[in-house]
């Protein structure tokens, strides 16, 4: 044999053995369905908790422990991911890095110094990419999983709202004016009067007989819990200034003016009540076409005719223009740019110019303007998140438990 042969040959043998040998290193440790768990996850999760329970001064379990709780995070971590694979989940690059970038952001970092403290920390961005990109997908499985079968009904929201919990967490602060009288028929004269602008506070300084008379009826500001039902289910939900009925209580009738409220959930938000007609361009109807038909539906408008009846024959909006061309209330941000600078410029009861947004041609009218209390929208919102949170906890319990017990799992001796 030729020695360039030989040397070949001896190549050729020491590399498969250097390629068994990196085998060796990373075995299959848990067959899960039908992929695997390595053994390299395993040791990598091993290593990270034991860092992390140290950086962070806990207790580390006893390690046939450990590695159970290990073992049996990364089962359920590969049965997800099948199921994503399975259904066709996938995470781009460009969807990843908007994520890492947020994360930084979070951090107070940008990208490039995210990576470098990453690396700083021992840690690979390539690898920290890869389990990101595993969890989201492990989200979305379970969103879709779980997410589908919860159900919260109307009665279960009002239930929870009614509790103690919810009360200090979501209600907030109320600040109350009352006039206490003797008889009904006194308590519907305040109310009359009130009806006729009188002032609150005046008529408490005249009229009530509660101990606060003197300076005007007022309570205070009282939370949920420090009033009685009375009160509460009286003004509960309520806008700003609303004046209650008599309401009937051992000391006589009382008559109270909610006169503010304060809280995280606590929001006034400006709003406008509009209605358009739009008018599109096409491939066979040009810009200045289209908009010289619009300019001719406007000069029949002023001209008299009826802007319901000219939406519903005219308008391309599929959302309004069954409706007579009628918004419902939008706030600041809720249509395009140019249609929001149009309706800010409009006052109330009169039609603006032909203007172009990125949708055509519109005219628009505003027919009012509102300061709207979202306050208990905004609490049923953050309540039904808790509930919804609450429930798909249970049920995500429930579906992960049922997975890993039809699961085929079997967990290999690599003593």
């Amino acid at each position: 044999m030729k020695k360039t042969n030989l040397l070949v040959l001896i190549a050729f043998f020491v590399s498969i053995e250097l390629s068994a040998e990196q085998q060796m290193l990373d075995r299959v440790a848990i067959i899960v369905g039908d992929g695997v768990v390595l053994e390299s996850q395993v040791n990598s999760l091993m290593n990270t908790f034991k860092k992390r329970a140290t950086e962070m001064n806990t207790a580390i379990p006893p390690e046939d422990l450990l590695l159970e709780q290990i073992r049996e995070r990364l089962i359920v971590e590969e049965l997800q991911l099948q199921t994503g694979r399975r259904a066709g989940v996938r995470i781009s690059d460009s969807e990843l890095n908007e994520y890492v970038a947020n994360i930084a952001n979070q951090n107070n970092l940008s990208v490039d110094g995210f990576i470098n403290n990453l690396a700083s920390q021992g840690e690979s961005y390539s690898d920290f990419r890869e389990q990101l990109r595993k969890e989201l997908i492990i989200q979305r499985v379970q969103r879709g999983k779980v997410g589908g079968q919860i159900v919260i009904t109307e009665q279960e929201l009002a239930a929870f709202i009614d509790t103690e919990e919810a009360k200090i967490q979501l209600l907030p602060e109320f600040e109350l004016h009352q006039i206490l009288v003797r008889t009904l028929n006194e308590a519907e004269d305040i109310r009359e009067k009130l009806s006729n602008a009188e002032s609150f506070e005046d008529l408490a300084k005249s009229y009530s007989i509660a101990g606060n008379a003197s300076n005007g009826g007022s309570l205070g500001w009282r939370t949920a819990g420090d009033l009685p039902d009375l009160f509460f289910n009286a003004i509960n939900s309520q806008p700003i200034n609303f004046i209650s009925e008599p309401l009937k209580s051992g000391a006589g009738y009382h008559v109270l003016r909610l006169t503010d409220k304060r809280g995280i959930n606590v929001e006034f938000q400006d709003q406008w009540k509009v209605r358009h007609i739009l008018m599109s361009p096409t491939a066979l109807r040009d810009s200045d076409f289209t908009r010289e038909e619009l300019e001719n539906v406007r000069v029949r408008l002023m001209d008299g005719e009826d802007f319901s009846l000219l939406a519903k024959e005219f308008s391309e909006d599929p959302g309004s223009a069954n409706n007579g061309g009628e918004i419902d209330w939008q706030p600041l941000g809720a249509t395009a740019p140019a249609f929001e600078a149009m309706m800010l410029k409009t006052p109330i009861g009169t039609v603006s110019e032909v203007f172009e947004s990125q949708f055509g041609f519109h005219f628009l009218e505003v027919l009012d303007k509102r300061n709207y209390d979202k306050t208990q929208e905004n609490i049923e919102d953050r309540a039904y998140g808790a509930l919804f949170s609450r429930k798909f906890d249970e049920e995500l319990e429930n579906s992960i438990r049922t997975m890993r017990a039809e699961a085929f799992v079997e967990i290999k001796d690599l003593d």
